[in-house]
């Protein structure tokens, strides 16, 4: 490199270095007069602002016209922005007459614009030759690259929103490199020592210049946007290239300055230690980024992968103080030289990737890491780390141990299947917890728990502190302390454990409890759901009371304690055909404790007009009230109102009632249930309140009789502890369903009745507490599979009719259901439907096609109060935004639903820099409703298994995208985004199992992606789409079982095509002719497992070859046209068959359809809509 200043192009110029110590000056001053450290009044600091901005862009014109060719630079240009700063000094200094240039004399600032016009008019036509950067040129550079990162967000903060940890990367680096050349020039450094660096110190300075010019041209010409993806991967590809240059820099200093004696140097190395951690940590981030979006997945980058987790651990415990502080910076060398090695293998990889000769080098060379991270844990052990901490046993901070457990293992034995490399590191540690803790289960039945309490204490004492090690690791939360001293205490602990149990307790005298889970249930939801005991006169009293008597409005209300049974009976009235049939209009609407009386009539309004579905809060109409008055005016209506608490409710529900004239009321009736008299009695009218009372003895055992045998009768030798069992639940009929559902479950023995009637002598049922009781009993007799599926009831509103097939996503979702050797996971899921309806704690409400249900009240607190206390799930509660500790167990919830219009403004919960402990080790989050904030991140959620985000209006940007696809251990991913194709960062979600992306892209292409994704189990994507050239390969999705809705070409290279997806149930796709020249249906019949099929055809004119497998049971066609033939070979050929759906069809040949020649052998449903003969 050359030395000494360069001969100026004309030596009455004025000197670049003149004009940038002006700026510089002036943009210090501007600072301090933002900061409040200099006072000048009357200042207008919007300007001031602006004027630092103009400042910042001539700083940049003239690296632009210094450094480069200056063509397209002209002085016009240069002209326009200093006259624009001129404006500015003179309006923001020069007010009311007070020349405030005064103040600043010594920053001369009318002589800067002078100097810049002098300078580009002399360096007009000078030539540019700067190939060679002169050593002060390159100061200059490096100074100006650190000033202008600097100011540069501030200029274009629309383009930083998403990538501000990067940019601050950037500037870090730039900063490093500046000091560390600087101590050559000031002489503390050898030139030989640094030579071979500098020319990368140089092209370094030459790369940023260009990224910063780049923006400069995007604000400079005013561009109405710049695509923030494009600059985002600008920023990425940036920082690829320098940091290596960090690199390099740390091994100087570790190497050959560590031992200087100079003060300049310790500072700078003791500088360079504070910065390096967060500079390799993102560093490292970055290049796991790029390797996942660059490079095809193979051995060796699995190895390298498992070093990046490794190194991480590392760098994230550093400002933790674990390290000791001598050896800080030995290790942060080791950990840079690591990262450099790590760098050069990634960067061979994608150059060579196609190069089969250097396959075995790079093997050989990852093989390597493995061998270095065992040698590293040696020595953070024994040299680098702080001496061991005291390993404070933890205690079990929930009260359901054996639901614990199914949980612990069942998460165990996901890590033990996943293919994550964070789970690499400890995959033999947690093999062996996991062997452990299943031996010690199945030792431990309800009588042993009971029987050993304090041995059963410490086992769950140690599972969960393997559990919170194992999490610590994975969730890189203090994961180096437990990575190498904490788990492997934990594992020889649960060992010792073990031993003990092994020794105390015998298999051969354990009892096992009668109900076990696996044990079949007849399922008897039918019958329990319509049995009705009692309340005949009540019934007939009512039903009077609603079609006789005055015309004006009268209200009937019911009134009694909890689980009485007042909603039962007033839906019973409700549905009366003698009721249905005296009415106009009916409504029901279930109060509970909604606030929102606008809300609720909306509700009645939409059910008095036939308006279906939900609304949200904004389209409550303001004049809804008046609305519904004017829709009920004259007709005779019956209106329901549940469970309602107070009267200040029922006068704003009634209001738009009693403003209608007595003569048009036409005998309208109100029922209202209440656990409140005082609301009863404040909506009487004509009617006394009817205070519904127990059921008599004879009617409790009836009740009970039904519950538990149906149609039959009990046995003899039962009965007489029947009776005293439906006794002892003083005749309240929610009590005698619940036990009635847990002796159904139990086998017809005296002795087992008898342990029931025995739990429930100290049961007096004054209050809700006592119902509690009852209900805990129920639930105590679930098998700790159900009791997950049920505690989730909870996380739907009280009151909430809930479509099965809703639950079953929330069940799958969460990862509450596992498939066995004989059921897959949707059965297994329609079992425990069965079961929890046979229970009696889910009520089954609609019937038909789409069957619902929902849980009492009482059930739903009971769960409510159960989730939060297990740490299952929390409704946005306080504690997400809690500041304290991660390791204070009570902040590791599993599941949060965070509520974006309720938490907006607190941004902690996604935030990096405020680093909010509890998001750590989240399982599953479900964010409802709002906007996507940019500064908002994700990959700090690393344990998330459900990321359930479609109500976010806003499409989430490239760089929260590539965050997702670092998210590891997800199972359930639900988004909205912009893309033209799936990220190709979502080929390593390698444990997803459900996928579901909204869009608004006329289609959105799967591959080559989604052929990464080997766990896929549901897939639903409008108008997805696969390659046609991706048919013939030999990747194949065998979980896949939902597919909806691909789109598909008529071409004959898309025949085959279910051919990569061998085991689908249910399929919906539809058939684009618009590419097509001859057009094919695609084979069906290669799916030997398919049960439902939707096929939609745009284009009409065209017959098909049909090809459906013998599974089918259910077939939709829209669009198509088909023979009567063809039709009638849908019936011959699909035995299975239970519902036909024909939508806008034409049927050719005849004008009718001869059914008699059709045998629809199991055809439980036929739609014809628009069907029409040609």
């Amino acid at each position: 490199m050359e030395r000494g200043k360069e001969k100026e192009a004309n030596n009455s110029s004025v000197s670049f270095a003149v004009i940038h110590k002006d700026i510089v000056k002036l943009l210090d001053f501007l600072e301090k007069l933002n900061d409040g450290c200099i006072q000048i009044p009357v200042l207008n600091m919007d300007q001031i602002e602006e004027l630092t901005s103009e400042l910042t862009f001539v700083s940049a014109f003239f690296l632009q016209y210094y450094y480069f060719d200056s063509e397209g630079c002209n002085a016009e240009s240069m002209s326009c922005i200093s006259i624009a700063i001129h404006d500015l000094v003179r309006s923001i200094f020069r007010r009311s007459g007070v020349h405030m240039l005064i103040k600043l004399k010594h920053h001369n600032v009318l002589q800067l614009l002078e100097n810049i016009e002098s300078y580009i008019s002399s360096h007009r036509y000078a030539e540019s030759s700067h190939m060679t950067m002169t050593e002060d040129r390159l100061v200059e550079l490096l100074d100006v690259n650190v000033m202008y990162l600097r100011y540069l967000p501030k200029c274009c903060s629309k383009l930083f929103l998403s990538s501000m940890t990067q940019y601050e990367l950037l500037e870090n680096v730039c900063g490093n490199v500046r000091d560390f050349h600087g101590l050559k020039i000031n002489g503390c450094v050898e030139y030989e020592t640094i030579e071979y660096v500098l020319p990368q110190l140089q092209l370094m300075a030459q790369r940023v210049v260009n990224f910063c010019l780049t923006l400069l041209d995007y604000r400079l010409k005013e561009r109405d946007e710049l695509d923030i993806s494009q600059f985002n991967s600008k920023l990425a590809n940036l920082l690829m290239e320098i940091i290596p240059v960090e690199l390099e820099v740390m091994h100087i200093c570790s190497t050959n300055l560590i031992a200087s004696k100079s003060a300049e140097v310790g500072c700078f190395i003791k500088k360079l230690q504070e910065a390096s951690p967060a500079i390799l940590r993102e560093s490292l981030v970055h290049l796991q980024q790029h390797m996942v979006n660059a490079i095809t997945p193979s051995t060796s980058l699995g190895n390298i992968h498992i070093m990046i987790e490794f190194l991480l651990i590392i760098l994230t415990d550093v400002p933790k103080d674990v390290i000791r502080h001598d050896k800080l910076f030995v290790l942060l060398a080791r950990v840079g030289a690591l990262i450099k090695e790590v760098a050069i293998l990634v960067r061979n990889l994608e150059e060579n990737s196609m190069d089969e000769d250097n396959v075995p080098e790079t093997s050989s060379a990852s093989q390597n890491f493995l061998e270095n991270i065992e040698l590293l844990k040696e020595d953070l052990q024994h040299v680098f780390l702080k001496a061991a901490a005291n390993s404070s046993q933890l205690c079990f901070p929930m009260s359901d141990g054996p639901l614990f457990m199914t949980l612990l293992l069942r998460n165990l034995n996901d890590l033990l299947n996943s293919n994550a490399y964070s789970v690499a590191l400890i995959k033999e540690e947690i093999g062996r917890v996991k062997e452990d803790l299943e031996c010690i289960r199945s030792f431990f039945r309800k009588v042993e728990q009971e029987l050993n309490r304090d041995l059963w204490a410490r086992v769950l004492d140690v599972a969960y502190e393997a559990e919170h090690a194992i999490n610590s690791i994975l969730a890189r939360d203090y994961g180096l302390l437990h990575l190498i001293f904490l788990l492997p205490d934990t594992v020889e602990k649960i060992k010792h454990v073990k031993k003990e149990v092994q020794e105390k307790i015998s298999k051969k005298t354990s009892v096992i409890f009668t109900n076990c889970p696996n044990k079949p249930v007849e399922n008897k939801s039918s019958i329990a759901c319509k049995i009705i005991v009692g309340f005949e006169e009540e019934t007939e009293w009512i039903i009077r009371k609603l079609t006789r008597g005055p015309t004006e409005i009268d209200v009937v209300s019911i009134v009694g304690m909890p689980g009485l049974g007042k909603t039962t009976l007033a839906y019973s009235v409700y549905n009366a055909k003698s009721v249905v049939g005296h009415f106009d209009v009916r409504a029901w609407c279930t109060v509970d404790q909604e606030c929102n009386e606008k809300k609720l009539l909306q509700k009645i309004f939409n059910q008095v007009t036939g308006l279906k579905g939900n609304f949200i809060e904004d389209g409550i109409e303001n004049d809804v009230a008046d609305k519904l008055r004017k829709h009920l005016f004259g007709k005779r209506y019956l209106i329901v109102l549940d469970d309602l608490w107070d009267t200040a409710t029922w006068d704003e529900l009634t209001r738009p009632l009693y403003t209608i004239p007595s003569e048009f009321q036409k005998g309208s009736r109100v029922i209202l249930t209440s656990r409140k008299k005082e609301v009863a009695l404040h909506g009487k009218c004509h009617s006394a309140p009817l205070d519904l009372r127990m059921l008599r003895p004879e009617e409790s055992w009836e009740l009970l009789e039904k519950r538990i045998f149906g149609e039959e009768h009990c046995p003899n030798e039962l009965k007489d502890v029947g009776e005293k069992i439906a006794q002892k639940c003083d005749g309240l009929p929610l009590v005698l369903d619940l036990i009635g559902g847990v002796i159904s479950r139990m086998e017809k023995k005296e002795a087992l009745w008898l342990e029931v009637l025995n739990n429930l002598s100290s049961f007096i049922f004054k209050d809700e507490e006592e119902v509690m009781k009852v209900i805990q009993l129920s639930y105590d007799h679930l098998s700790n599979h159900l009791k997950l599926c049920l505690l989730y009831f909870a996380s739907y509103p009280k009151d909430k009719v809930i479509y099965f097939s809703s639950l079953k996503d929330l069940w799958s979702d969460e990862g509450l259901v596992e498939p066995t050797d004989l059921k897959s996971v949707e059965e297994v899921m329609d079992v425990y439907v069965d079961e929890l309806i046979a229970s009696c704690l889910v009520i089954v409400r609609g019937r038909g096609e789409e069957k619902s249900c929902q849980i009492h009240d009482l059930v739903h607190d009971f769960c409510s109060i159960k989730a939060r206390k297990e740490k299952l799930f929390d409704l946005t509660s306080s504690v997400v935004l809690s500041s304290s500790s991660s390791s204070d167990p009570m902040l590791r919830q599993r599941t949060v639903i965070y509520d974006m219009s309720i938490h907006s403004a607190d941004s902690s919960f996604f935030s990096l820099e405020k680093r909010n402990p509890y998001a750590k080790h989240l399982l599953s989050l479900k964010i409802q409703y709002g906007y996507y904030l940019y500064n908002w991140h994700l990959r700090h959620l690393r344990l998330l298994k459900r990321l359930d985000a479609p109500g976010i209006t806003l499409g989430l940007p490239d760089t929260v995208l590539n965050e997702i696809g670092m998210l590891v251990h997800l199972r359930c991913l639900r988004i909205e985004m912009q893309v033209k194709s799936l990220p190709p960062s979502f080929s390593n979600l390698c444990n997803l199992e459900t996928l579901v992306v909204y869009h608004g892209e006329p289609s959105l292409v799967l591959s080559p992606t989604i052929w990464s994704l080997a766990k896929l189990r549901h897939v639903d994507i409008h108008n997805c789409l696969v390659f046609d050239s991706d048919i013939d390969k030999l990747a194949k999705l065998e979980n896949l079982t939902s597919l909806m809705f691909l789109k598909l070409s008529c071409s004959v290279h898309s025949r085959d095509i279910f051919k990569r997806f061998p085991n689908l149930r249910n399929l919906e796709f539809h058939m684009d002719c618009s590419a097509a020249e001859q057009m094919y249906f695609p084979r069906l019949d290669v799916l030997n497992k398919l049960e439902r099929v939707y096929a939609l055809f745009d284009c009409s004119g065209h017959q098909f070859d049909f090809h459906f497998p013998l599974s089918l049971k259910e077939v939709e066609l829209n669009g198509f046209n088909l023979s009567s033939d063809e039709l009638s070979g849908i019936g011959r050929s699909l035995p299975n068959l239970q519902k036909l759906n024909l939508r806008r069809t034409r049927i050719k040949g005849r004008k009718e359809w001869n059914m008699e020649q059709v045998t629809f052998r199991n055809l439980k449903s036929l739609i014809l809509f628009e069907v029409f003969f040609f």
